[in-house]
């Protein structure tokens, strides 16, 4: 075993402070202490001693016995040092033979070994190990305006307000940690004054993200769990579940859709969650809200029976129609198609504004792809029916020219109903263009080709009138005022909507 004499050549005097602290905890330690000083706070019952400390570096040695509370170790050589068995606490000792890692913390000469510390475990402090980073246990005796007061085994050490929690403490909160035992790390040392100062924030730092990893381990997607809302942002909410924070979004809060997060949840509420998903890479976790409350759609086909007249609410208008709510969370289309047998339309807004309440007929339902088909035209009376009645064949009837394409012109015959003269039906002289024979507004006399009702076409020609100048078979005249374009809701419609809320389609 190496002498004392060998051991002291080895020996490097400990400097007055190992490092300083920040501004920031130096300003605070200043004010807490007043014109007090470090050296005014701490008291000491003996002087300081030296003792045969090796360096700090990490070594490795073997177990070579194990009596009582004490772990003694073989360095190598001829060195022999001791360690004591409680810095293993909640977890097996190592059994003879094993090696373990240390820091050689000093010497104890009249048993002839070295004292050893297992690496960061908390350690018995003494003058000789005090340095900057050493985890340690001290016992709280008391606070002042600034912090607390600490004895670590014999050692009168502070720890100021702003490194107790992770949050912020106040000052009266202080006397619930008298007498109470606290891990902490050495942030200073200052041995010309015989002053220490501690923090716990560090370790309190480390211990919840070690409890944090622990959690995260523990999810299952498809769990329901309990959480609590911690932040909002326009995009969802983060919501802690045991120390995992997982972000519910926007689109996971409720079936219907949801414009401002926190119209659905606020900070500090519990919810119950579904875990929908978990990166173990990217450590995040998914959560829905929506996954956990009963799916309107489920029984949407039974809700909603195709044909049938139900009341809704406008909610949006689109450039292809317009998106009408049944219940919350469950929205139906209006396509262009489908708002009037009338005029054709450019637009939604052109029939309904958003909030509107009217009444539509169910065209279809997919309950698989949140889907349903409505129309407001089919609620009133078709036009379309009995055409071929109302506009026998051979029969000459007038009528309004509405519009003019390339291959021929389109007549109203009444209001949502329309027939197509094409462009071989014009004249007897070749036509090079529609316009060239007639133009929109012109009102004219036609016979009626064919009529499909089903199809909703109708075939009529302007030259084989010109044929039959005295004409005197049976002849259908349009209404008396030419069908007008329909004019734009101002209010509206009668109804009402079983739930009130927007909701999403698709």
């Amino acid at each position: 075993m190496a002498s004392m004499s060998d051991q002291n050549n080895d020996y490097t005097e400990p400097t007055d402070s190992l490092d300083s602290l920040d501004a920031d905890l130096e300003r605070e330690l200043a004010e807490a202490l007043g014109d007090m000083g470090t050296h005014s706070l701490m008291e000491f019952d003996q002087p300081a001693t030296q003792s045969a400390l090796t360096g700090e570096q990490i070594r490795r040695g073997q177990v070579i016995a194990i009596q009582g509370g004490d772990i003694f170790i073989d360095l190598g050589g001829k060195d022999q040092g001791v360690m004591p068995a409680d810095q293993f606490a909640g977890q097996d000792l190592p059994h003879v033979g094993s090696v373990v890692e240390f820091a050689v913390t000093g010497y104890n000469a009249a048993e002839g070994l070295l004292t050893l510390s297992r690496e960061g475990a908390v350690m018995a402090a003494t003058w000789d190990s005090l340095k900057q980073g050493l985890m340690v246990e001290g016992k709280v005796t008391g606070h002042n305006k600034g912090g607390l007061e600490l004895n670590i085994n014999g050692i009168k050490a502070f720890m100021p307000i702003s490194q107790v929690e992770l949050g912020r403490i106040e000052e009266e909160d202080l006397r619930t940690f008298v007498n109470r035992k606290l891990r902490c790390e050495v942030v200073e040392v200052r041995r010309s004054e015989k002053s220490v100062v501690v923090s716990r924030r560090n370790i309190l730092r480390q211990e919840e993200q070690e409890a944090r990893e622990r959690a995260f381990e523990t999810l299952v997607e498809g769990d329901l769990v309990t959480g609590t809302v911690k932040t909002i942002m326009p995009y969802g909410a983060f919501v802690d579940i045991g120390g995992v924070d997982g972000l519910l979004h926007v689109g996971d809060m409720s079936h219907a859709r949801v414009k401002d997060p926190k119209d659905v949840v606020s900070v500090g509420q519990k919810l119950e969650v579904k875990i929908l998903r978990v990166d173990h890479d990217q450590r995040k976790v998914a959560l829905g809200l929506k996954q956990v409350m009963p799916d309107p759609w489920a029984d949407a086909q039974n809700k909603w029976i195709v044909q049938s007249v139900i009341t809704g609410r406008v909610s949006r208008l689109a450039d292809f129609g317009a998106f009408v709510e049944l219940e919350e969370g469950v929205e139906g289309l209006v396509p262009m198609s489908e708002f009037t047998f009338e005029r054709r339309i450019r637009h939604a807004s052109e029939m309904v504004n958003v909030g509107d309440v009217v009444r539509v007929k169910v065209l279809n339902v997919d309950p698989e792809a949140k889907r349903i088909g409505l129309s407001l035209k089919q609620v009133g009376d078709d036009p379309w029916m009995g055409a071929l009645n109302r506009w026998p064949i051979d029969s000459v009837v007038s009528g309004i020219v509405r519009r003019v394409a390339e291959f021929g012109a389109f007549v109203e015959l009444t209001a949502g109903v329309e027939g197509l003269i094409h462009i071989s039906e014009l004249s007897h002289e070749h036509v090079r263009s529609v316009g060239d024979v007639i133009k929109e507004g012109d009102p004219v006399r036609v016979k009626v080709l064919s009529v499909d009702e089903d199809r909703r076409r109708i075939s009529l020609s302007l030259k084989q009138v010109a044929e039959m100048p005295d004409y005197t078979g049976p002849e259908q005249t349009a209404a008396e005022e030419p069908a007008q374009p329909a004019k734009k809701r101002k209010k509206s419609l009668k109804g009402g909507l079983d739930h009130g809320s927007f909701g999403l389609f698709g």
